[in-house]
């Protein structure tokens, strides 16, 4: 058995990979869910009956969603632009199929009825999508990365870097703010100060969870990485700071300023790196000494979390806004590519005049990069959908779950899919599956010796481990129960 300290060298002293690799990955998981909506859709259309059993389409969406998802960073991960080409020529030939068997006589009768079709959906499907994946790509991460067959380059960077764990860490806060009161146009009625109060007092689970992490660790004398969050701080304590400060920003000023207030606290945050001690302070390996001193990444790294919430929140409410139409939607992920576009465009300035990368310090250009790499995974997410709805359009089957359907169904198309789908499932309970993950994670550090384990075992490993989580988590979404005490 490897030893604590041995552990820590292994994801220490790391730079990361390419922002065009990092880039690339954003492709996968938009492919994987469209491979799985278009197989039910083939599927049905061959006179195949839908819904399937509940542990079939447990097993559906585990091997389409979730297997993909764990070879491509561990066995497939020097392969990665094969594998998404393949998936993208088998998505094309199942298109076809369905485009085969549309009624109508030209492409562009169907186009014309993709384009004046509207959409059926209480929620926007591509942000719960976002949300559920980005959960599930940390679960898969913060285990795999024990392993040697996970490639050190998407592990988290030391200083500077852009890491694939790197862009993980700020997506999740991200994929916090998109769906956060203040993004959903919810008003704050009462006193304004009873209301910051309220939302403070709702994170206490984060809090919790915080101390139960450092008292374990601490007790069990698990492997810690110093650098990433300090001695006692952890991504719990982050995660509950960043939303009792973006609700108090959000209750003195209005919403639709979040953009603003985003690039003012990074901006302001980054002067203060250049031109005070603070950068040094933060980078330099002396004796920790102090509260502060043992826990200045976490504590300091939070400025620029807040700033990512804040561009969240912004980006939530422009897609949160009322469209029906599917030319509204490609106008929306137009802009959605753009804005991707631009935010890269303004990462190349940052990191030219100022500092590269740097998660360990939540600098501007992680700010920047954090809400462009986003923009851009979102943007992936909705052309999928798109694609998904045309074939729906054009098969009148509307038998997927969290994608858009068209505005009128047909009666046989009345099925509750949603009830049997694993991405909702997680969805119900999200803060339950990132804490599962991490139990499960220190268990399997505990029992197994994961950095001398070969390759074939770990990829068993991790796929038993993601199995599990994912069984459990399904289990609950079908009986209906949804566990949050706050």
């Amino acid at each position: 058995m490897a030893s604590p300290d041995e552990k820590v060298a292994f994801v220490s002293n790391l730079t990361g990979t390419s922002l065009t690799e990092v880039s690339l990955g954003s492709l996968l998981a938009p492919l994987c869910f469209l491979s799985r909506g278009l197989f039910l859709i083939v599927f049905h259309l061959g006179s195949g009956v839908l819904p399937f059993s509940r542990t079939a389409h447990l097993l559906l969406d585990f091997t389409t969603l979730i297997v993909p998802l764990v070879l491509s960073c561990t066995a497939l991960s020097d392969v990665l632009p094969f594998v998404i080409m393949g998936i993208a020529a088998v998505d094309f030939a199942i298109l076809s199929l369905v485009y085969r068997s549309r009624k109508q006589s030209s492409l562009s009768g169907a186009i014309h009825r993709f384009l004046r079709s509207r959409v059926q959906s209480h929620t926007v499907p591509f942000v719960t999508v976002f949300r559920v994946l980005v959960n599930v790509k940390t679960a898969i991460s913060i285990l795999a990365v024990d392993f040697s067959v996970f490639p050190r380059r998407y592990a988290k960077t030391e200083t500077y870097g852009t890491g694939v764990m790197d862009f993980g860490v700020g997506a999740y806060v991200m994929a916090n703010a998109l769906v956060c009161p203040e993004a959903r146009g919810k008003h704050i009625h009462g006193s304004r100060i009873a209301h910051v109060l309220k939302q403070s007092l709702s994170v206490w689970p984060l809090v919790v969870l915080g101390f139960v992490r450092l008292a374990s660790v601490k007790s069990a004398g698990y492997h810690e990485h110093v650098t990433e969050y300090g001695v006692h701080w952890n991504f719990f304590f982050t995660l509950a700071i960043v939303r009792v400060v973006a609700s108090t920003l959000l209750a003195l000023f209005p919403a639709g300023s979040s953009w603003l207030l985003a690039l003012l606290i990074g901006g302001v945050y980054q002067v203060i790196l250049e031109t005070t001690g603070l950068k040094a302070f933060l980078i330099r390996r002396d004796e920790r000494t102090g509260f502060l001193q043992e826990n200045k990444e976490g504590i300091f790294s939070v400025v620029g979390y807040i700033a990512i919430y804040m561009a969240g929140v912004q980006v939530g409410r422009y897609l949160m806004r009322s469209r029906a139409s599917v030319q509204d939607w490609i106008g929306a992920i137009r802009n959605l590519l753009l804005t991707s576009v631009g935010l890269f465009s303004a990462l190349y300035v940052c990191q030219t005049c100022t500092d590269p990368v740097s998660r360990r310090m939540a600098n501007l250009s992680f700010c920047v990069w954090t809400v462009a790499q986003a923009v851009l995974f979102l943007s992936c997410l909705s052309i999928g959908d798109l694609v998904l709805l045309f074939s729906k359009v054009i098969s009148n089957c509307s038998l997927v779950s969290v994608s858009w359907n068209p505005y009128q169904k047909r009666k046989w198309d009345k099925v509750d899919m949603d009830a049997l789908c694993l991405v909702q499932s997680v969805s119900r309970n999200q803060l339950l599956y990132f804490l599962l993950a991490n139990l499960m994670t220190g268990l399997t550090n505990v029992f197994i010796d994961t950095l001398n384990s070969s390759d074939a075992f770990a990829v068993g490993v991790l796929l038993l481990y993601m199995f599990v989580s994912s069984s459990l988590i399904f289990i609950l979404h079908i009986n209906k129960i949804t566990i949050k005490f706050w």
